[in-house]
């Protein structure tokens, strides 16, 4: 009977215990809502960039969206983004990809992180990378990035958008944010 009683009680602390569990392969976003990358989250950083753009990008000659104008932001890469106004900085014709890294800084996998762009891969060569392909990370969005391998999810050529706007949760505006893609954005 009492072995029949700890075999029970084991199999329940199983049961909870595997239920607590955190499958960082399969979430992104951490319960109040924020991106979570690895220790990093998203709430947390300042997105602004320097403006520059990784050599051999190319401006987009008929973008959608002109620099200069105005759009609203349809993603929610980070808190504050969506819904928020931006005006267009910069719009590139690329291949942008979706990967999935470690940070060279240590802490948890960080899956399905957008973007990243072909020029911003080491050694890319001049065709699209398929799905699958180890990497190595040049990109210096989040730390840790920079020199991490990574794994291509997927990527498709498209006109990518570097973009200012505030935060619709209030805070500093955020300048040349990279990047944002044309199905992330809706005319003002």
């Amino acid at each position: 009977m009492k072995r029949k009683l700890i075999l029970i009680i084991t199999a329940i602390m199983i049961v909870v215990l595997s239920a607590c569990g955190n499958n960082a392969s399969d979430q992104e976003i951490s319960n109040n809502g924020q991106m979570n990358h690895g220790d990093i989250s998203h709430g947390e950083m300042n997105h602004s960039g320097s403006g520059e753009v990784p050599p051999g990008l190319k401006e987009a000659e008929n973008p959608t969206f002109k620099v200069g104008s105005e759009a609203v932001l349809q993603t929610d890469h980070m808190p504050g983004m969506k819904g928020a106004t931006a005006t267009i900085v910069g719009a590139y014709d690329t291949v942008a990809y979706v990967v999935s890294y470690t940070p060279t800084t240590g802490g948890e996998r960080v899956t399905n992180h957008k973007w990243v762009i072909h020029q911003e891969i080491k050694d890319a060569g001049d065709k699209p990378l398929q799905s699958g392909a180890q990497v190595t990370l040049q990109a210096d969005h989040m730390p840790g990035m920079m020199g991490a391998t990574a794994e291509i999810v997927s990527g498709d050529q498209m006109t990518v958008y570097m973009v200012d706007y505030t935060p619709t949760t209030g805070g500093e505006k955020v300048t040349n944010h990279q990047w944002v893609t044309e199905t992330e954005l809706t005319a003002k």
